[in-house]
């Protein structure tokens, strides 16, 4: 691996920086946007279940606002329960937001390096380009220095597009994850608003 790096020349270092906080960060996405964490299943009916037993109390609120980011959503409805319809859905869909922006934290760097990388080995190819052009002389090729220009330009295209494409693969899936995230909230938080105003049992 020390050779392969050697033979890449000083552009790698860049593409290893790059590959390292892709790896972190889609390392951290995997573990903090599971299913389990972010939409506990029956929540909804757990809380529903609570309320006809004590109705809403702050303890109640700060339970299910503490419990995962669905959580957070429906405390905003609980806590606005007694308000109007059109009060009780605008503060959660603030909470909402606000927690779909947190779903989707580290998101943007990580699609801005499978976006860079790729130029960075691109950035890598005419720095052997240079190389290459640069073992021409009057008196011959220089063979060593011919080599060295290839190895840098080929080792740093390849490294750019080996980290692009996982990371681009990862970026989307992320992405498509926290949409559906936010979608199953809307519904969840929704059946809260019916079953507060009597609309649904």
């Amino acid at each position: 691996m020390l050779a392969i790096i050697q033979a890449a020349g000083w552009p790698i270092y860049f593409l290893i920086v790059a590959s390292v906080i892709a790896l972190a960060l889609i390392l951290e996405r995997v573990v903090a946007l599971r299913r389990s964490k972010i939409v506990p299943v029956g929540l909804v009916d757990k809380i529903i279940g609570d309320l006809r037993q004590g109705g809403i109390s702050d303890e109640l609120v700060l339970r299910v606002a503490n419990h995962s980011p669905l959580g957070r959503v429906l405390a905003a409805g609980l806590k606005n329960a007694k308000a109007s319809r059109d009060v009780m859905k605008e503060s959660i869909e603030e909470a909402g937001a606000a927690v779909a922006h947190e779903l989707g934290r580290f998101l943007t760097t990580l699609g801005t390096i499978s976006t860079v990388t790729p130029l960075m080995g691109l950035f890598g190819t005419v720095i052997g380009m240079i190389e290459i052009f640069g073992s021409t002389s009057p008196g011959g090729t220089n063979p060593q220095q011919l080599a060295h220009g290839i190895s840098v330009a080929l080792y740093n295209t390849g490294f750019g597009l080996i980290i692009a494409i996982p990371s681009l693969i990862a970026y989307r899936h992320f992405r498509a994850q926290v949409d559906d995230f936010v979608v199953e909230m809307e519904q969840q938080a929704i059946k809260l608003v019916e079953v507060l105003h009597g609309e649904r049992r």
